[in-house]
């Protein structure tokens, strides 16, 4: 629940004037639902995608206060977040919840953005393999491997959320690298090489481009330094150097 629709129009504003002629970069932003639409309007036809920050599991009914994926899709979305660790934490959101909202997501061909991640009791216990095991093989079950090729997982250790905290860039390659054993175990090779594995928890201008020079970290999911566009410009411009 960040910036007011003035805010939020002309943050999209000069964010696409900052990567013009920069098509090469995939990048997107995470608006708040009552702004997606006018959002959309301003990124249409450029590099930047919009994804919506949450839907439900159900296509209409009495959900008062729940949006479906084919509201936010109409809106012109590409993208959304699912199992975002503050929905896990906050809301209590299960991972056969959020299974079911990846398969409703998929099913509007919006791209899901799979978020996956540990707490600190569990990493002190031992025990990030486990849950990230757990998450995955619940979060994924009954995607087809065809389904995986619009899918992106983003791993965001819930001890790095909004902490100041960043997993040093060489463990959070170890659990991209799990991640990617994971997938090539559940749908062979070629598609655990082909699809994004974003890290996300504290990423800042300083520390964008070490997390990125890690091998199987393939993208950066940006939290509160996104806010601002000096710094969410400075990791793009990090992040996407050769």
């Amino acid at each position: 629940m960040n910036l007011t629709q003035r805010e939020g129009v002309e943050f999209a504003e000069s964010l696409r004037h900052g990567l013009s002629g920069r098509d090469r970069i995939i990048c997107g932003i995470c608006p708040s639902f009552v702004f997606l639409k006018d959002i959309c309007k301003v990124l249409e036809g450029s590099c930047i995608h919009v994804a919506a920050q949450n839907i439900h599991s159900e296509k209409s009914g009495a959900y008062t206060g729940e949006v479906s994926a084919s509201m936010v899709k109409e809106a012109g979305c590409t993208h959304v977040l699912i199992g975002h660790s503050e929905r896990r934490r906050i809301f209590k959101e299960t991972n056969s919840f959020i299974n079911a909202k990846i398969k409703a997501a998929l099913s509007v061909r919006l791209k899901p953005v799979f978020c996956i991640g540990e707490t600190l009791e569990e990493r002190e216990d031992g025990k990030t393999n486990y849950v990230i095991y757990n998450q995955l093989k619940e979060g994924l079950q009954g995607i087809s491997s065809g389904q995986m090729h619009e899918m992106v997982i983003a791993y965001e250790p819930v001890w790095a959320i909004g902490t100041g905290k960043t997993a040093f860039p060489e463990q959070a390659n170890e659990v991209h690298s799990f991640i990617r054993g994971f997938l090539t175990d559940e749908y062979g090779n070629d598609i655990a090489h082909s699809l994004t594995i974003q890290y996300g928890g504290s990423v800042k201008p300083e520390n964008a481009g070490e997390l990125m020079a890690q091998p199987e970290i393939d993208g950066l999911l940006v939290g509160g330094a996104s806010i601002q566009l000096e710094s969410f410009l400075k990791i793009v411009e990090v992040a996407s150097a050769p």
